[in-house]
């Protein structure tokens, strides 16, 4: 009597208290009016079975589909002969799964409902599934719309999948650090947060069809045992429960949350008894949950085949006991026909009754019309690999993370990096192996080494190596991977790992980040760290969009959603600005269609096919984002190295516009260059030429009456080869350029070329005026006009104002004075001027005889770094946190400025004549770029602001190879690339 007396006067405290909630939602199983069709078929349903089937309903059983033949006829014969009324698929594969929820399915009288455990997506259970984000992370977004994203993305794949319950979410609220069980599981500490962010979760579940069961009443969050094998106690007085605990469930019950699982949980304050684990309190399962908080949907237990409960009864007795206490489903029976025989006994002895069973067994039918088990359709298996792999999902997937990454500190103000010609990074992931998403994305930013761990509790020599290595840089970015949720193991950080950093920041010459890939209760070890970055959890999402927030591609928006330590404390996160660097993005995220971008693989494979190109790189951006970026073939023929992302390719004449023309910019942009002046004004020796009257800009409009080119190269060979007055086997101060391995020309040639040129006859005016001709002179005379002004080499004044400090680690001229020879893809087997296979030395003969370094041709460079190159002017010089432009100087170099040219300022545009011309017909006219003659071209379209990138090495091994214009591959993939936009 007295402990009656006790619980009454809990319960009426609580209700005093404000927090039960009196009616329930109308999303509520038993609350929500039932329309004809649902009552007339739950009747007729409920009618058709028989005091045992309808006990069976009340069983949901656990199913694997990666077990034996056995295991599946276990399952046949409790679902034919026992008739459970639902199945809960724990591990095992999509497809396979699929195949046993038909087989099941069609067994059951009454159709299964189907639930799994899917928290964090289909992958908590399944193989082969997608990964979205554990609710740590999700707690660290600064906008729960991606939580309600996250469950509708879950949600449809469940629908595919024939799922109907998804056990989830977790709204328990984690105050203790050291719960092994819940951790990153849980929202965070913040009660009104985990409710809020709880609610999200549940409407993007139940919206898309999929009932959500929260987790764990009346709350698991304080505690240090591991429910999976012991029986937590929670200590919670009233106050904690009714204004901590309970609350999240209040705000998913207002809501109409349909489900709600029972922890393996003692609660002193509810039961003396020891045993007594919420699962099978009568107290807390019908007393509170069921009579004043006035929740009328399904009531789940906890599995009840877990250590914490099974180790306290017989087998069969702990279903009675559940039943008993108020649970509607029993999840996980252990025995299922000796369950039905305790429950029919306790029916006997009238702890329970008939009527209370049958209430409960309409409820679960009420769930099934609800799911559409009325209208039950077997699963579509040939569709599931699409419906399972949605596009939009990897974009919701990789906004969760930008959106939860946080800076927790950053006391040298040095995220995100700023000079990248100041910076030299070094990258250590510890616990990856070589080529990780993470250090991959850190090179895109910046050419530094990259040193991989494999093993995160690698001896303290490993360690020592790396840190020998560490010499030339001056910034150290430390990425901590495969953390744990083991607070008893240091969530898995080595103490090699930890001894390494700490030795790194006692360093006065460096500046090192540590990034944890992981728990964020594992900060606690890295909190000495002056520069702290959390990313939650270790995948290619989490590794892809870090180092974009590292580099302020992406800004921190992040906060702890946790309390680590005194200083690390829930809410702390630091906001780092956007730089507005390049990105990288799904094409999902910036309207564009994955699935019509894929055409590009068929294109592309097909100029490898028909020997176009032995390979090639294709990349294309939108609203500075890079949403596809692929490479394809080989670097040669014979298939020894495939074509790589890092891969660099002579690009031809965009060095044109990739390199002289950034020059010119600037010059016009500083006021130190008047486009309206005449060439000879800066080069006074064309004064007495025939060239003394054209003018900057008719250079740059290729409208100055030069010709295409003038033969340079073969004034300096003759029929015995290369004449000695021009050559030398070895490099010297008379001979300081490098024609190609092992040949160097005169100092004097760049003299001569010029001299050659400044002769070279004009093309003959058409009334009165000069034909626009494409000509490689044009830029000649501008790299001569930019040195003059700028007074320094231009490759010098490119590298120190532009490639530099951009990261631009790949582009430069005469790459084999930084690169070895199997990072460059070959161009043409030269067997007429310098007799041999070109590789790194650049592939046009007069650039090649000045050394590499010409104002029409020279650069080498991956398609990233061209692409971020690109951007920048996209982006008037707007780059980095930093301005190369002040004023929109390639906005005015881009666009149209004659009629009946074609051209811009140094760039050029599609030619709208010609149906196969070098841009899509569906890019828009403002469309600029330029195209090489290796078979490389850059597009950028201001419109649409889209940027594309074909690099390939087409003259491999005969220039006069045309196959790429033939099949009109470039121009196609364009097209793709219109295509794919999604119409709005």
């Amino acid at each position: 009597m007295l402990k009656d007396f006790r619980i009454r006067l809990l319960l009426l405290l609580l209700a005093v208290t404000g927090l039960i909630i009196t009616s329930a939602a109308p999303r509520d199983l038993g609350a929500r009016p039932m329309s004809a069709a649902e009552q007339s078929w739950v009747d007729s349903v409920f009618s058709s079975l028989t005091p045992d089937q309808r006990l069976g309903q009340l069983f949901m059983v656990a199913a694997y589909s990666n077990k034996d033949k056995k295991h599946a006829q276990r399952i046949d014969e409790l679902v034919r002969t026992y008739g459970v009324g639902g199945l809960m698929f724990l591990q095992g594969g999509p497809h396979r799964q699929a195949t046993l929820t038909n087989r099941y399915q069609a067994q059951a009288k009454v159709p299964l409902l189907i639930a799994l455990d899917a928290e964090w997506g289909l992958d908590m259970r399944l193989d082969s599934s997608m990964h979205f984000a554990k609710q740590m992370t999700l707690g660290a977004m600064d906008d729960e719309q991606y939580v309600y994203q996250m469950g509708r993305e879950i949600a449809l794949k469940l629908k595919a999948l024939g799922v109907h319950i998804s056990f989830s979410p977790v709204i328990d609220v984690n105050s203790n650090p050291d719960n092994p069980v819940i951790g990153n599981r849980s929202f965070g500490e913040n009660k009104e947060q985990v409710a809020r962010r709880g609610v999200s979760y549940i409407r993007g579940l139940q919206d898309h069809g999929i009932m959500a069961v929260v987790k764990h009443f009346p709350g698991h969050g304080d505690t240090d045992t591991d429910s999976h094998v012991a029986l937590p106690v929670i200590n919670s007085d009233l106050a904690r429960l009714t204004n901590v605990d309970l609350y999240p469930f209040q705000k998913s019950f207002e809501a109409g949350v349909m489900g709600v699982m029972v922890g393996h949980l003692y609660m002193p304050l509810f039961d003396t008894v020891r045993s007594v684990s919420a699962t099978i309190s009568r107290n807390l399962v019908t007393g509170l949950l069921k009579e004043k908080m006035a929740y009328k949907g399904l009531v789940f237990t906890d599995a009840l085949n877990m250590k914490s409960v099974t180790n306290l009864y017989k087998p069969g007795e702990l279903d009675a006991l559940a039943l008993v206490a108020g649970n509607d489903v029993l999840l996980f029976s252990e025995d299922v026909p000796l369950g039905l025989q305790r429950i029919r006994e306790a029916v006997a002895a009238g702890k329970i009754t008939q009527e209370d069973i049958d209430g409960r067994v309409r409820k679960i039918l009420r769930a099934k019309f609800w799911a559409g088990l009325n209208r039950y359709q077997p699963i579509d298996q040939a569709t599931l690999t699409a419906d399972l792999n949605r596009p939009m999902s990897r974009t919701v997937q990789q906004q969760i993370y930008e959106h939860a990454v946080t800076v927790v500190k950053n006391q040298d103000d040095l995220l995100p990096f700023h000079r990248l010609d100041t910076l030299r990074i070094a990258t250590i992931t510890v616990g990856t192996e070589t080529g990780s998403t993470f250090g991959t994305i850190m090179n895109k930013y910046q050419g530094g080494a990259v040193y991989a761990v494999d093993n995160r509790y690698a001896p303290d020599s490993t360690f020592e190596r790396i840190a020998s290595r560490l010499t030339p840089y001056n910034v150290v970015v430390v990425s901590l991977h495969g953390m744990n949720n083991t607070p008893t193991h240091s969530y898995g950080l080595g103490s090699g790992a930890l001894t390494f950093i700490k030795n790194l920041q006692a360093n006065p010459k460096l500046k090192t980040v540590v990034v944890a890939m992981g728990n964020a209760y594992g900060l606690k070890y890295l909190e000495e760290a002056r520069t702290l970055v959390c990313g939650y959890e270790d995948n290619y999402a989490s590794q892809l969009v870090v180092p974009q927030v590292l580099f302020g591609a992406l800004p921190a928006k992040g906060q702890l959603p946790v309390t680590v330590s005194p200083e690390l404390k829930a809410g702390l996160g630091l906001p780092t600005p956007d730089f507005h660097r390049l990105r990288y993005a799904t094409p999902e995220s910036e309207g564009l269609d994955s699935k019509v971008l894929a055409q590009i693989d068929n294109i592309a494979l097909e100029s490898v096919a028909y020997a176009a190109a032995p390979g090639c790189q294709v990349l294309v951006a939108k609203d500075g984002a890079v949403v596809f970026d692929k490479s394809y073939g080989y670097c040669t023929y014979d298939k020894s190295r495939p074509v790589e992302a890092s891969t660099l390719y002579d690009l031809a004449s965009i060095t044109k516009v990739a390199g002289t023309l950034q020059a010119v910019m600037y010059l016009k942009d500083q006021g130190k260059l008047n486009l309206d002046a005449k060439v000879a004004d800066y080069l006074p020796e064309l004064r007495t030429s025939n060239k003394k009257d054209m003018t900057v800009r008719d250079v740059l409009l290729h409208q100055a009456g030069l010709k295409p080119g003038i033969p340079t190269w073969e004034k300096t060979v003759n029929k015995a080869g290369l004449k000695p007055t021009f050559y030398a086997s070895a490099r010297s101060d008379e001979f300081p350029n490098e024609v190609a391995p092992g040949t160097f020309s005169t100092k004097a040639v760049g003299d001569s070329v010029w001299t050659w040129i400044t002769r070279s006859s004009l093309l003959p005016k058409v009334k009165g005026k000069y034909p626009v001709e494409y000509s490689d002179l044009s830029f000649m005379i501008l790299k001569r006009v930019s040195e003059k002004i700028l007074k320094e080499p231009i490759d010098a004044f490119l590298q120190r104002t532009f490639y530099a400090p951009l990261g631009l680690a790949s582009m430069t001229y005469n790459p084999l004075e930084r690169f070895p020879k199997a990072c460059i893809a070959p161009t043409e087997n030269d067997t007429y001027y310098r007799k041999t296979q070109l590789q790194g030395t650049v592939h046009d003969q007069t650039a090649a005889l000045l050394g590499g370094v010409a104002g029409h041709a020279g650069l080498f460079a991956n398609a990233n770094d061209l692409a971020i190159l690109m951007q920048m002017d996209f982006q008037n010089g707007r780059y980095g946190g930093q301005r190369y432009f002040q004023t929109p100087v390639v906005t005015e170099f881009a666009r149209s400025q004659t009629a009946g040219n074609r051209r811009g300022l140094g760039w050029d545009h599609g030619n709208p004549e010609k149906p196969e011309g070098p841009t899509s017909n569906l890019s828009p006219e403002s469309t600029f770029g330029h195209t090489g003659f290796t078979g490389t071209c850059v597009w950028m379209d201001p419109e649409n602001k889209i940027l594309y990138i074909f690099l390939s090495n087409r003259v491999y091994p005969d220039g006069g190879n045309n196959k790429l214009r033939q099949y009109n591959i470039r121009t196609r993939i364009h097209d793709v690339i219109y295509k794919s936009l999604v119409k709005s």
